[in-house]
């Protein structure tokens, strides 16, 4: 899966501001899947999208799926560690993650539709957006790769 220089260029101006908060940078520091940090996954998801969308020749608005996908994992604590939390992790990361987001940004419906829907059909509620139904699909399809061991962080980013 290869983003065209075009792609590559407006991915970054898209999460620029993202990536200087102190915040998302700390994702890096809990492994999501496998040995795949919160971060590489979110920008892996992110990027999976991108390509998606543009394969399946399906409209979208490309910023805000881009950054409702960087943060849709934004819940910043070890889930593999037991915990006082309440509810399991699949479950109630969503709201955790939106709510941490909507701390440190403005959100807009799409992006907050999209951290919030994720985990769909695990949860209930499906996205209101294609561009919710593209980050919930790469986010499984990714999830699988980093689990399996078949993602290396940057393999299937460019």
């Amino acid at each position: 899966m290869r983003l065209t220089q075009n792609e590559k260029i407006f991915f970054s101006e898209c999460v620029s501001d993202l990536m200087d908060s102190d915040q998302v940078r700390r994702m890096n520091l809990f492994i999501q899947h496998a040995d795949v940090s919160c971060l590489d996954h979110c920008i892996s998801v992110a990027r999976t999208s991108l390509w998606l969308s543009r394969r399946l020749g399906i409209s979208v608005d490309r910023r805000s799926m881009i950054r409702g996908a960087l943060l849709h994992d934004f819940f910043l604590y070890d889930w593999h560690e037991k915990s006082d939390r309440k509810g399991l992790h699949g479950f109630t990361h969503p709201r955790t993650a939106l709510e941490n987001a909507q701390r440190e940004f403005e959100l807009n419906d799409r992006e907050r539709d999209i951290i919030l829907r994720h985990m769909w059909p695990l949860t209930p509620v499906p996205p209101r957006y294609r561009e919710g139904f593209i980050v919930s699909f790469s986010d499984k399809y990714c999830s699988v790769l980093e689990t399996l061991r078949f993602y290396k962080p940057g393999r299937t980013l460019d």
